[in-house]
């Protein structure tokens, strides 16, 4: 909501600290900047296609294997079977024990285009761009009267503002009218 960027390392040294796994959201991340989860040591890694430029309804989810090993099948379906008998039922090995029924392949597809896209631009040209846009969005914005910006100044790709006395809905609505889009909505602050 903010742009904040995470240190997510710290995250992670703070959740193990009392026994914790933890699971990182990368969609805000994995399109911008170089994501290591082997050095940041989250247990759970995800993000979705479709903030990776790419199609909805797919996403990636990266575990240590020593917790996938450990998890048992949360849906049954497809090949995530490994031997039936009436003694027992064993699964196969992660990831296919997680993936109960036909696969979305169209989605995979697409969201292994998507990651090239972004591979053939390269992670610091877009960061580089985004920053710039973000900079010249929030110098712009802060010399105008009743617009309160919100967040570090250098945030990662996200310009938050309120117009004293103007409905957000408001603003989404007349920015729309420029064909300049933005997320309006209503987040709980304190005063």
């Amino acid at each position: 909501m903010l742009g904040s960027v995470l240190n997510a390392k710290r995250a992670t040294e703070i959740a193990h600290s009392v026994g914790a796994k933890i699971l990182l959201d990368g969609c805000q991340s994995v399109p911008r900047i170089t994501v290591d989860v082997k050095a940041i040591g989250c247990d759970f890694y995800v993000f979705s296609g479709h903030k990776l430029y790419g199609p909805t309804g797919i996403g990636v989810l990266w575990a240590k294997p020593e917790l996938l090993d450990a998890m048992p099948p949360y849906q049954g379906g497809g090949s995530m079977i490994d031997k039936v008998s009436f003694a027992k039922t064993t699964y196969a090995p992660p990831p296919g024990r997680f993936e109960a029924g036909t696969p979305h392949i169209v989605g995979a597809l697409g969201l292994h285009a998507a990651i090239d896209y972004v591979e053939s631009i390269g992670l610091d040209a877009i960061h580089a761009h985004e920053t710039a846009l973000v900079t010249a969005t929030r110098d712009a914005l802060s010399g105008i009267n009743s617009v309160r910006l919100y967040g570090p100044v250098g945030s990662a790709g996200i310009v938050s503002f309120t117009i004293e006395g103007v409905h957000p809905h408001d603003i989404g609505t007349i920015l729309d009218e420029e064909r300049v889009a933005i997320r309006a909505g209503h987040h709980v602050r304190s005063r």
